[in-house]
């Protein structure tokens, strides 16, 4: 059974001192995996051509990392509530660093796709690991609001950091080189968690490890994965999407019905059925579908519509960094302990809204001061705003035991969400651009008309797919309104049995903490 001290025991500790050290390693590993999501996608047509990959492979090159990473979130969210939140946080730091420099030094198309999947692997164990020492090490609500306002900049504008780093590092070094950045950033962060983190004690779950959960979880979150990535290049009605999805309903189903029944779930399902935690988890999901389309879109908008270079592409994304540690820092984190967190999470995803509505009156010659530097100020804005506090709220008042499996559903629903979003939002791109070159094929008679038409057919796409992603963010922020219910997120016992068997899985949000009573 899990550790469960009393309250006041708990309290008797105090908190860690050196808990503000510890969060600066944690904010470097976080960003680590972050920007490894994008810092990739710049370097890749230059490792396609140094590697030999095939056209047809190269997509293997995100899809092995993206497969592992989300496939493997839940068993190290429970790896690391059982083995130990710092033991796994260093483990997966090590391991990645490895994976890393062997990306970097990779001589081949396999050893490449190898050190791909190796990343997601260790990055499952690693960033689960990371906000779950978040939410043990930090309790008091005002401690907790500038913490988790830290990391969630990072988490919000880390992909566009990797956006600029991999274009310097692409353009002026070598595409090994957005592997090799890993490295240090790895060593920094793992010795300096192992010299200053001090996991609280009792935080532990010592109970046995779920095997059929970790087997049916796994399996089903990577069919899941692969299936909108295969939806991405071999289209929605391919018989073997079909069959992913339905291999996927299948096996999470069963994985839920493996947890209502199992002594020890490697998911306990008051996680998910609180109302606060689902809707956060679903909302985050949908809102990570609308920003990894604008990043896919706006990348290819700035390079090859304006021409913008790798470098100049990157550094056209800051205004967005800006707006998102702004929205973290300075809104969410200040007013999270005074208002209900959806008073902060439904006004960002509206303010996200305005931004991507702004985005659907790009043309081939839309100014980049008047209309794509508003759009992502108040992208950032809204997104830094809302994510601050979802992320807090994802991990508050769940037992300490379980904290790493609650933080990895946070990975897991923007992991998901990205995979969708990608392959989603792409897709109604695409088909959106063959219409409008069908269309208007008849009026490009001379070169430079086809030219100018091949450019407006994908400007068209992209604002035909940024319409959807406002209609997303919409319905994020209904989801927030209608779900979340927990009051300003102030302080709270060290470990009181919240979600407890009492009244647990009830969905009410109504638990024995006083800040998560619903308000009626």
């Amino acid at each position: 059974m899990p550790e469960a001290p009393s309250p006041a025991a708990a309290q008797a500790v105090g908190p860690d001192p050196r808990r503000w050290k510890a969060l600066a390693f944690i904010a470097i590993a976080q960003l680590m995996v972050v920007l490894d999501a994008t810092i990739v996608n710049i370097a890749l047509p230059s490792a396609q051509s140094d590697l030999g990959i095939s056209d047809a492979n190269r997509q293997w090159v995100i899809t092995a990392y993206a497969l592992a990473f989300g496939g493997l979130l839940l068993f190290g969210g429970r790896i690391a509530d059982m083995w130990g939140r710092k033991r796994a946080f260093v483990t997966g730091l090590v391991g990645f660093a490895a994976a890393s420099a062997i990306g970097g030094a990779a001589t081949g198309e396999v050893m490449m796709l190898a050190a791909r999947a190796l990343q997601g692997a260790f990055g499952a164990l690693l960033a689960p690991a990371a906000l779950s020492l978040l939410a043990v090490m930090f309790t008091d609500g005002k401690e907790r609001a500038k913490a988790f306002g830290i990391y969630g900049a990072i988490a919000g504008g880390g992909g566009a950091i990797g956006l600029i780093l991999g274009g310097v590092l692409t353009e002026y070094l070598d595409w090994r080189w957005t592997f090799y950045v890993n490295v240090p950033f790895a060593v920094i962060a793992a010795i300096g968690a192992a010299t200053v983190i001090r996991e609280p004690g009792g935080t532990r779950n010592k109970s046995a490890l779920d095997i059929p959960g970790v087997i049916l979880s796994t399996l089903g979150l990577v069919t899941l994965v692969y299936g909108f990535t295969r939806a991405e290049t071999d289209g929605w009605s391919d018989g073997g999407t079909i069959g992913m999805f339905v291999a996927a309903v299948v096996l999470l189903a069963a994985f839920a019905l493996v947890e209502a029944k199992v002594r020890a779930p490697l998911l306990p399902l008051r996680v998910v059925t609180d109302r606060n935690r689902g809707g956060v988890y679903l909302s985050l999901g949908l809102a990570t579908i609308a920003m990894f389309g604008l990043f896919l879109f706006l990348t290819y908008y700035l390079q090859v519509v304006k021409g913008y270079s790798p470098v100049r592409t990157g550094v056209a994304f800051l205004p967005m960094v800006a707006g998102m540690i702004t929205g973290s820092t300075q809104i969410g984190a200040r007013l999270m302990t005074r208002v209900p967190s959806r008073l902060l999470m439904v006004p960002g995803f509206l303010v996200a809204a305005v931004g991507m509505l702004l985005l659907t009156q790009l043309e081939v010659d839309s100014s980049y001061p008047a209309l794509i530097l508003p759009a992502e100020l108040l992208l950032g804005l809204g997104l830094g705003t809302a994510f601050m506090p979802a992320m807090s709220l994802a991990t508050h008042g769940v037992r300490s035991s379980d904290a790493g499996v609650a933080s990895a559903m946070v990975n897991t629903s923007q992991q998901v969400g990205g995979a969708i979003g990608t392959a989603l939002l792409n897709t109604i791109a695409a088909s959106a651009t063959t219409s409008y070159v069908t269309s208007h094929l008849a009026e490009a008679t001379s070169k430079p008309a086809q030219q100018m038409l091949k450019l407006e057919a994908m400007v068209h796409g992209y604002t035909s797919a940024i319409w959807w992603a406002v209609g997303i963010l919409l319905v994020s922020a209904g989801i927030v309104a209608l779900f979340v219910n927990a009051r300003g997120q102030g302080a709270q016992p060290a470990d009181k049995p919240l979600d407890g068997e009492a009244g647990s899985g009830s969905g009410s949000g109504e638990e024995a903490e006083p800040v998560l009573v619903a308000m009626h």
